[in-house]
């Protein structure tokens, strides 16, 4: 008969004011999705979806069926309300456009 270990994992979540980070004991055979469920962060903050929303490990995007080691951190990543190349593009032709005028 296998031996289930117990291992330890964190879950991140981030607002723009407010950051959550869960510490949690789970079997070593949890997947990020077990994990996720069983923290109560669904019941906390309900804008969170996981069919729509990504997951990933240490920054590195993942499925929810991923397993997981000791010491991982699990994030879930919430939609971005501006492309990040549109904005940097809407930046530099500020910039261009002030060093024009200056």
């Amino acid at each position: 008969m296998e031996t289930i270990k117990q291992i330890t994992v964190e879950l991140a979540y981030a607002l723009p004011d407010e950051q959550v980070i869960l510490s949690l004991d789970v079997d070593d055979n949890c997947t990020v999705e077990d994990v996720i469920n069983r923290s109560g962060i669904l019941e906390t903050y309900p804008q969170i979806n996981l069919e729509t929303d990504k997951v990933g490990i240490f920054g590195k995007m993942c499925k929810l069926n991923a397993s997981l080691r000791n010491k991982d951190r699990i994030e879930i990543y919430r939609k971005l309300i501006a492309d990040p190349k549109e904005s940097r593009r809407q930046k530099a032709e500020m910039e261009r456009k002030k060093a024009l005028k200056g």
